[in-house]
């Protein structure tokens, strides 16, 4: 799954890779978590991308209570055509939400703990996984528009995929991220789901690297720039 992430790249550095301008300010954030707003790129009334704000965790149209949303966080890709709550989107509501990295916990000890004599915190280890030159990327999503509430409310899914060779040790799911030319094809609510298949898979091995970082990271209430630093071990 994908229940945390960070977004601190500059708004020159989106453009640069989504060539997509953004109208509101990107202040940076090192530990998004469920029901806060993320910067997200979907289609405009005339089709063209455009970042919007959408809180993470979707909430369905025909969701009586928008608390629905809290788990809604992530949506598979093996299921989006048959989940309820994600079919319809899933046709005509796709998105792309923008990141700098996310993080991710392996169970047990870290591969530095586990040598003889070493001390074993419990818990576990989260890690930090990003592209080695720091270019943003974008994680396939999908985005509803809920009405039941006294303001409209716009919120949005992460499509999650089996992990690839290099991340499995750490967790067996990871976002789908798209390639930058394939963004104008995902948000187009005229292609059919079909054809957007072979898009919803795991990430090459090279493109992302990975680092253990501090266990801080657990409290949401925390975000600055330490949470994605290497920790230093002996």
């Amino acid at each position: 799954m994908c229940g945390r992430f960070a977004f601190y790249s500059p708004r020159e550095a989106v453009q640069a890779v989504f060539g997509v301008e953004c109208g509101f300010d990107l202040e940076p954030r090192y530990n998004i978590a469920p029901t806060q707003l993320v910067a997200a790129i979907r289609a405009d009334a005339d089709g063209n991308p455009a970042v919007v704000p959408l809180r993470w965790g979707l909430v369905p149209f025909w969701a009586k209570d928008s608390a629905i949303g809290n788990r809604m966080i992530n949506a598979r890709a093996e299921t989006l055509s048959a989940k309820p709550a994600f079919r319809n989107a899933w046709r005509k509501r796709r998105c792309v939400v923008l990141a700098s990295g996310f993080f991710e916990w392996r169970a047990g000890a870290a591969p530095s703990e586990s040598r003889p004599g070493a001390s074993k915190p419990a818990g576990k280890t989260p890690y930090f996984i990003a592209r080695p030159d720091q270019q943003p990327i974008g994680f396939a999503g999908l985005w509803e528009r809920w009405d039941k509430g006294e303001t409209p409310l716009e919120t949005c899914t992460i499509i999650t995929t089996t992990a690839n060779r290099h991340l499995r040790d750490i967790h067996d799911r990871m976002p789908v991220i798209l390639p930058p030319d394939a963004l104008r094809v995902w948000l187009d609510p005229g292609q059919a789901p079909e054809a957007l298949e072979p898009l919803l898979q795991p990430a090459s091995e090279d493109l992302l690297a990975f680092r253990e970082v501090s266990r801080a990271v657990n409290n949401p209430a925390r975000d600055d720039p330490e949470l994605i630093a290497a920790v230093a071990r002996p």
